[in-house]
């Protein structure tokens, strides 16, 4: 169970009832009262050294933007939810690129707000929409602090439309098993080689219980996808990525692999993240390869295009050789 080593609080957040949950939860905690979430100056200035240190608080305000982002993959629209940030310690996550350093764990009280517009949404469209609500956090690994994804699935069962989805590393959904989910919600699971979740994915779940995760989530009647995400083209990645899909087969259960569906998304990198992983990871291994990745914009990495296509059909042969009856969504 996480448990901050202080909380920095926006004042307005007891008028919430999550806020005084919170508070109430974590009232032995030293607490800082901010004006607001996205500009704390004392973090800012930190050393990037102080990165793992700085995971360990937890920033509670309230969401002020509430935008929703057209998706064209699994979901219909990415939408800003109850958190941002994570406690784990990914050293290529994507929100160091939007928060620098400050990618830390951010909880938002306002949740009836979040959800209400989701569920209006919904129900105001022709089509059945579904909704990414985990782009930014992991709800999974949030619920263990707040609840918040209980709270979300219960009172989302009452809407009339839609649907829901998110993402996850952790292993920790006995919360949900016994939920009345009424099949609106599809739970993703990223999974990489065991050896990639050591020496990069700091603070998430073993492989092998992401797994038995996915079994459990199948038998709830969950609706299920496996995000092999991202790909670390490490040295002797296809024998470790092989390795991964015959286990994967090897392990799900039948249920499982009637209908799951598979997502692929090869790394990309910054220069954001190699000074912040130089410093606050030391002895970690190296991510960026010169010779394997070339420009994405200013200050960003990908794998070059010859290679993205030689793992693309690489990715494609396994998967055809254990889960023929599968969907691939994208490779991207």
């Amino acid at each position: 169970m996480f448990k901050p080593k202080c909380i920095y609080c926006e004042k307005n957040i007891e008028d919430y009832e999550l806020g005084r949950f919170l508070l109430e939860k974590f009232k032995d905690v030293p607490r800082i009262e901010i004006e607001n979430h996205n500009n704390i100056e004392e973090m800012r200035k930190k050393q990037n050294s102080e990165f793992p240190n700085m995971k360990k608080n937890l920033i509670i305000g309230t969401r002020k933007t509430h935008k929703y982002v057209e998706n064209h993959k699994v979901s219909d629209y990415l939408v800003p939810y109850t958190s941002s940030g994570c406690t784990a310690m990914c050293m290529y996550c994507y929100l160091v690129c939007n928060y620098n350093k400050c990618a830390y764990l951010r909880l938002f009280v306002n949740r009836e707000e979040m959800l209400n517009k989701i569920i209006k949404t919904a129900e105001k469209s022709e089509k059945n929409l579904t909704f990414e609500i985990g782009s930014n956090s992991d709800l999974v690994l949030e619920n263990e602090i707040t609840g918040n994804l209980v709270w979300t699935i219960e009172n989302f069962a009452n809407s009339k439309k839609g649907m829901l989805t998110f993402p996850t590393k952790f292993d920790m959904i006995d919360d949900i098993l016994t939920l009345n989910h009424q099949g609106k919600i599809i739970v993703r699971m990223s999974v990489n080689p065991q050896e990639i979740i050591t020496k990069v994915e700091f603070g998430t779940s073993p492989l092998k219980n992401r797994v038995e995760a996915i079994n459990k989530l199948k038998e709830a009647g969950y609706k299920i996808g496996i995000l092999i995400a991202p790909v670390v083209l490490v040295d002797g990645w296809e024998k470790l990525y092989s390795d991964l899909i015959k286990y994967l087969y090897e392990n799900l259960n039948e249920q499982v692999k009637k209908d799951v569906f598979f997502e692929i998304i090869f790394m990309t990198y910054s220069y954001v993240h190699r000074m912040i992983n130089q410093d606050a990871f030391p002895n970690a291994i190296q991510l960026y390869e010169q010779e394997k990745m070339t420009g994405r914009g200013r200050g960003k990495y990908m794998y070059r295009k010859d290679i993205r296509e030689e793992g693309e059909k690489f990715f494609r042969e396994q998967l055809s050789k254990y889960f023929k009856e599968n969907t691939i969504l994208y490779i991207v």
